[in-house]
């Protein structure tokens, strides 16, 4: 597994050197040339505060999440009104997705707003992963003319460095323990050893997606909540959170996960010596009752346990200025969310 702890996302140790990745991603750059898309924005992974110079001694585990923006949901004409259509268009917009994903090649991979989970099954497949898809009880996708059927959450994994132990699939409840339509899928992993005789580290993996929009904070309380009582199973196992919490730091669901009995630390608060979120992880401009609306905001986490693991590098995400004033997503960056990616040392 990779230990390079500052390579820029297109020359990752982690992604493999064959030539057949090399050409498929220039297949995909020059798609998009053909498509007039503009180049994917640049990323490059930083050292979080503390991090050793040193090689690694443990394996090192990259994860990345994502809200990659259901296809189904972009096309309104409320939606994103600052961004052009031929942006949106899922030919277009498919290829700049993949590319984001196998320019930081993780080994586990957690989406949300997944409308086209055989898309992505297929395309990654060919890299060496897997996955599990697991829909909303009433997605708001099948309300949408011409959809490719129910959103929902993912986890995609590298089948080269990883054995899949065990999944479960969920619905949060709220507080009368009624389901919600949130969903939450948990995986827990082996990473394959280089002989038998070898301890094997296990760990777990949950992705999610808590209920959108002001005035669901109790909401997503109680969703967050019932998370966390259903993976107190996974307590003696280093433990990784992925989602869109769709709440922002403030938020009492925040301080829940904050100050939960798993220790949790978000990891996006390395980078800062007061231990703050970074300003954002979502930035749009809608429309709304015939005006503009931007919301700029950090809503989506990468939560660890402490124990048992040291964090190495991020994806830094990319200026106001890179992203331009037509914010997102955009002729370079095809979701409305930014992907978060981590390199974790198991130790």
């Amino acid at each position: 597994m990779g230990n390079n702890n500052t390579s820029d996302c297109q020359s990752s140790s982690i992604m493999s050197d064959s030539s057949t990745e090399d050409k498929f991603m220039s297949w995909l750059r020059e798609e998009s040339a053909k498509r007039e898309l503009h180049p994917l924005l640049e990323r490059s992974f930083v050292p979080v505060q503390g991090a050793s110079a040193q090689p690694s001694n443990g394996p090192v585990l990259r994860i990345m999440q994502w809200n990659i923006l259901a296809q189904a949901l972009s096309m309104g004409d409320d939606n994103f009104v600052c961004c052009p259509e031929k942006a949106l268009n899922w030919e277009n917009r498919k290829l700049h997705l993949v590319e984001e994903i196998l320019c930081c090649r993780p080994h586990i991979l957690c989406l949300e707003e997944v409308d086209n989970f055989s898309f992505f099954q297929e395309s990654l497949m060919n890299f060496g992963y897997m996955g599990i898809f697991y829909p909303k009880p009433n997605s708001p996708c099948m309300n949408v003319e011409n959809n490719t059927g129910p959103d929902g959450c993912a986890v995609l994994y590298s089948t080269k460095h990883l054995i899949l132990s065990e999944s479960n699939s969920i619905v949060l409840q709220d507080e009368s323990g009624l389901d919600t339509n949130q969903v939450s899928v948990i995986c827990k992993f082996q990473l394959k050893g280089d002989n038998s005789k070898e301890t094997v580290p296990e760990f777990c993996v949950a992705v999610t997606h808590l209920k959108a929009k002001i005035g669901f904070d109790k909401l997503r309380f109680q969703q967050g909540k019932h998370l966390l009582k259903y993976l107190d199973k996974y307590s003696t196992i280093p433990l990784f959170i992925c989602g869109d919490f769709n709440a922002e730091p403030t938020e009492a669901v925040y301080d829940l996960f904050q100050k939960s009995k798993f220790g949790l630390v978000s990891v996006y608060t390395h980078l800062s010596n007061e231990g703050k979120e970074p300003p954002y992880t979502t930035w749009k401009i809608r429309g709304e009752f015939g005006e503009n609306k931007e919301s700029c905001k950090t809503i989506d986490y990468i939560w660890h346990t402490k124990k048992g693991i040291n964090v190495k590098s991020v994806l830094a995400f990319p200026s106001g200025e890179a992203i331009g004033e037509n914010r997102l997503p955009s002729m370079t960056y095809p979701s409305d969310h930014l992907s978060l990616a981590c390199d974790f040392e198991l130790v």
